[in-house]
């Protein structure tokens, strides 16, 4: 289960859009930030996609009104069917009505309102025990964290080569920090937000008067080791800096924030290093940060106050959840087994198949196999097929439905169909441009297409 599988290289998009509301202006050092733009609603607001105003696309389907969720959220026991078939047609950004729905289609809130306060209050304290337990150097605690100071001894030292010494799993914890980091900081780089400061601080590690680190402050101290050793070593040992064959100066990329702030970046690498620390078993796969991003997003940008202050716990959990139900996808081992990536890629044909003959047949005919786009497509949730506020909108009828990764699978078959003509008439290098990177960008008419496809069988 300890397989690690890097999901292939982020689509480069090209896009000229400015950010959506609420992500501010952009940092210094981010590519696109010198281009002004006009503001566009994000797609959640309006009926319509940003990217396409065709008519008959964007009043499918029709979107519930908000005094819809309200009636249903408003109910002591919330009807789960219903908020499902509410939901699927999308959720409206105003109110926070998105953040509180993705939580109980995610399983992270109870149907029951009235337990909704003590659940999350045992929640977010378990979550700072998690911050209080995993992000701190070994040997260094403080006595009214209830963690008691162990200092090096003869039995436990830095070269100590037991795998149970805290020592070794301090240096094995640092290499999945190392590949976590170099992950969320690309994060989204057609928008800005997550270089920008949060209003929320994680005060418990950015306290001066406690003796933690920052996971920010680790990687350094890591890397600045690392290249330490590179120059006194030359010759003697093939070690160099992690970052040295990585994007230039990626440490200094974005703007450092003075003391006490800390980027939403950091935020998610926080999220992402507890939840391998927690699940060794599969610990950090590259790609999950392109799941952890969205959720992230739309609970940091919730407009109550009270909610967004927490965005960091409640999006570890809904994460958790989320994966829970998609590691299979993240896990080499299983890739041929009835759960695994191959099985779902290799469906995603078989429904083509018995959608659109032609087109499977032609596709077989230039041998372009389903792993060739399907394993990003269906790994990633569609993250990296489409912009931010886009992939929300899908996640929304994903979150919704009963079956929502078989509806995923329906919703790739779909994205087939809608270019079938270009794919029919395209040779194998065409088509494999069409496919890696996808040319539509209306989202309502994509979903709309996977709908009738549900609904035909």
């Amino acid at each position: 289960l300890n397989s690690r599988r890097a999901h292939p290289s982020r689509r480069h998009r090209t896009t000229t859009r400015s950010p959506p509301l609420g992500a501010g202006t952009a940092v210094t050092g981010v590519q696109d930030s010198a281009v002004k733009r006009p503001a566009w609603r994000p797609v959640s607001c309006s009926r319509e996609s940003p990217h396409s105003r065709n008519k008959d696309a964007s009043l499918w389907p029709p979107r519930a009104g908000i005094a819809d969720f309200h009636d249903v959220l408003k109910e002591p026991t919330i009807a789960l069917e219903k908020l499902r078939e509410l939901s699927f047609s999308g959720i409206p950004c105003e109110g926070g009505l998105r953040c509180l729905c993705w939580k109980i289609l995610l399983n992270y809130l109870p149907l029951e309102r009235a337990s909704w306060t003590s659940i999350l209050a045992k929640q977010r304290e378990l979550y700072s025990q998690f911050l209080r337990e995993m992000i701190i150097q070994p040997g260094i605690a403080k006595a009214n964290m209830g963690v008691s100071r162990e200092d090096v001894t003869f039995e436990d030292h830095p070269l100590n080569p037991n795998p149970d010494s805290r020592w070794n799993t301090y240096f094995k914890d640092n290499e999945v920090l190392l590949q976590i980091d170099k992950d969320v900081r690309r994060l989204c780089p057609d928008i800005s937000f997550f270089q920008r400061a949060t209003e929320y601080p994680c005060l418990l590690i950015l306290d001066p008067q406690n003796e933690f680190e920052t996971l920010r402050k680790r990687v350094e101290q890591t890397t600045l080791k690392s290249q330490t050793v590179a120059r006194n070593r030359s010759g003697v040992t093939n070690m160099s800096s992690p970052h040295k064959n990585s994007a230039p100066s990626s440490l200094n990329e974005y703007e450092v924030l003075p003391s006490g702030c800390e980027a939403h970046w950091e935020v998610v690498e926080r999220i992402l290093f507890i939840y391998a620390k927690l699940n060794p078993g599969i610990a950090y796969v590259q790609g999950m940060n392109e799941i952890v991003g969205p959720l992230y997003y739309t609970f940091a940008t919730d407009p109550n106050s009270e909610w967004k202050e927490h965005a960091e716990a409640d999006t570890f959990f809904c994460f958790t959840n989320l994966m829970a139900e998609i590691r299979d996808n993240f896990i080499k081992s299983l890739d041929d087994s009835q759960c695994g990536i191959t099985y779902k890629m290799e469906k995603v044909y078989s429904t083509l198949k018995d959608k659109d003959m032609e087109l499977y047949l032609k596709l077989q005919e230039q041998n372009i196999k389903p792993q060739f786009f399907a394993f990003r497509w269906l790994t990633l949730l569609l993250s990296q097929e489409f912009l931010l506020p886009d992939v929300i909108r899908i996640w929304d009828s994903l979150f919704a439905d009963d079956n929502r990764f078989d509806f995923l699978l329906l919703v790739c078959c779909a994205m087939l169909i809608l270019i079938r003509e270009q794919l029919l008439e395209g040779d194998f290098t065409v088509n494999m441009r069409l496919l890696q990177d996808y040319p539509i960008t209306d989202v309502c008419q994509i979903l709309q297409k996977a709908k009738e496809l549900q609904d035909s069988k």
